[in-house]
C-alpha cells in the first residue's frame, strides 16, 4: 500500500484535468497543427502512434517498448494508411481512435486510484459533457453546439410560451413541435430539440435557436426570425394568419 501513496490525492477532477490536456493536444494535432502531424506520420516509418499529453502537447513516436506499457496506449501504425485514404477520411479515423484511447487512460487512471461506482459515473458525465475528437474534427461540434444551446434554454422558452394568452384561432409563433401541450412536453423533449436544431429561417438561413423569437408563415409554412420580418412577440399576439413578405408579395401580384 506504500507504494500507492503518491497517487491518493488524485481526484476525479485531477483525472478529467488530465484527459482534458491531452484532448486539447490531439484536437490541436489534427485541427491547426495538421500539416505538421501530416509531415510526422511517414508510412516508410514503423508502427507509429499520437499521444497527447496533459501540459497540451502532441506528439507521434514509436509506442512504448515494454509490455503491459505504464499507460493505455494509443492506436498502432497511424503513419500506414495516411496514403491510402482521403486526408480528411484518415484524420477522423485518427481522432476515433484517439476518442477511444483518452477513454481508456482516464478510467485506467480511475481503476488505480480506486474510484467506486459514483466517481467513475461523475467521471463519465465530466467527460461526456465534451464533444469527442472526432465530432471536433469532422465538425458535428458546431452543429451540437446550436442544438445544445437549445435544450438549455428550453425549459425557459416553455415557461415564457405558456405564459401567454392562447386565442381559440391563434397559435405560439415557434418553430414546430415547441407548440406541444404540458404533459407532452417532458416526454418528446429530446425529439423536439432535434427538429428545432434542423429549423432554418426562411429568410436568413440561420439554424433555430431557442432565444430567438420566431414565426411560422400560415401560407407556405416557413419559418422565419421574428428580427428578419419585423415581427415582435407583441405583434404575433394579435395576427390570426400571419403571411410572410414572399407569400404576401404573391397575393398581391396575383391580384
Amino acid at each position: 500500500m506504500d507504494g500507492s501513496q503518491p497517487y491518493n490525492p488524485r481526484t476525479v477532477e485531477e483525472v478529467f484535468r488530465d484527459f482534458k490536456g491531452r484532448r486539447a493536444a490531439i484536437i490541436k494535432a489534427l485541427t491547426t497543427d495538421v500539416e505538421e502531424f501530416y509531415q510526422h506520420c511517414d508510412p516508410e516509418k514503423e508502427n507509429l502512434c499520437l499521444y497527447g499529453f496533459p501540459s497540451e502537447q502532441w506528439e507521434v513516436n514509436l509506442p512504448a517498448e515494454e509490455v503491459p506499457p505504464e499507460l493505455p496506449e494509443p492506436a498502432l501504425g497511424i503513419n500506414f494508411a495516411r496514403d491510402g485514404m482521403q486526408e480528411k477520411d484518415w484524420l477522423s479515423l485518427v481522432a476515433v481512435h484517439s476518442d477511444a484511447w483518452l477513454l481508456a487512460v482516464a478510467f485506467y487512471f480511475g481503476a488505480r486510484f480506486g474510484f467506486d461506482k459514483a466517481d467513475r459515473k461523475r467521471l463519465f458525465n465530466m467527460i461526456n459533457d465534451l464533444p469527442t475528437i472526432f465530432e471536433v474534427v469532422t465538425g458535428i461540434a458546431k452543429k451540437q453546439a446550436k442544438v445544445k444551446s437549445s435544450v438549455s434554454n428550453n425549459s425557459n422558452n416553455k415557461s415564457k410560451s405558456n405564459s401567454k394568452p392562447r386565442g381559440s384561432e391563434s397559435q405560439e409563433k415557434f418553430p414546430k413541435g415547441s407548440q406541444l401541450k404540458d404533459e407532452d412536453e417532458e416526454g418528446l423533449e429530446e425529439e423536439d430539440d432535434d427538429e428545432h436544431g434542423e429549423t432554418l429561417c426562411g429568410a436568413c438561413g440561420d439554424n433555430y435557436a431557442s432565444d430567438e423569437f420566431w414565426i411560422c408563415c400560415d401560407l407556405c409554412e416557413k419559418w422565419f426570425h421574428g428580427k428578419c420580418v419585423k415581427i415582435t412577440p407583441a405583434k404575433a399576439e394579435h395576427i390570426k394568419h400571419y403571411k410572410c413578405p414572399s407569400c404576401s408579395n404573391k397575393r398581391a401580384r396575383a391580384s
